[in-house]
């Protein structure tokens, strides 16, 4: 396989890692995702090494800067909460408590490393399911204008939760994505 396909076939395996993976952080004592990816192009040649037997090896670029994503807050949008809890309490052993207004009446458990998973309905009859991960980011306004200038659609500005931090959602690629500042 030529080195063009292989970059394609990484970048495309990144990108299914993350449509479909992100509701595994649910899982106690995973808080912290090192995807080790880059969005520099002038770096993408770096990012795989192909091996002996043909298969893409992703390395991890951003080793030595501060880049590990950690997961502030995992999202559930669903019809049915209580059933969803039940299931995430059973599958991980976590415990959810009562509504949250301040998080959209989600039910919340804490997570080993200080995130949160929040189940919630619907708060509109237009909204549909989803799972929604928010990266802790250090400046939620310097990320959302980073995202809009790549092409993401700011779908909420950043807004504050009193006693949580601020917020953010970005669309892009029809994939919602939270920003969180605490």
């Amino acid at each position: 396989m030529n080195r063009s396909v292989l970059q394609k076939m990484s970048r495309t395996n990144r990108r299914n890692i993350l449509r479909a993976g992100l509701a595994s952080v649910a899982l106690p004592g995973v808080a912290i995702l090192n995807f080790g990816c880059t969005s520099n192009p002038e770096t993408e040649a770096t990012d795989t090494d192909q091996t002996s037997d043909e298969q893409p090896q992703v390395t991890n670029n951003n080793a030595e800067k501060d880049s590990a994503m950690k997961i502030q807050y995992l999202e559930i949008v669903t019809a049915d909460v209580d059933a969803a809890c039940t299931l995430y309490s059973q599958m991980h052993g976590v415990t959810f408590g009562e509504a949250d207004p301040g998080l959209g009446g989600a039910r919340v458990a804490k997570l080993d490393g200080g995130g949160m998973l929040g189940i919630r309905a619907p708060m509109r009859a237009t909204e549909n399911p989803v799972v929604r991960p928010y990266v802790l980011v250090k400046d939620i306004k310097a990320s959302v204008a980073a995202a809009a200038e790549a092409g993401g659609e700011i779908a909420m500005p950043p807004t504050e939760i009193p006693g949580h931090g601020q917020f953010a959602i970005v669309i892009h690629g029809g994939i919602d994505s939270g920003l969180w500042q605490l």
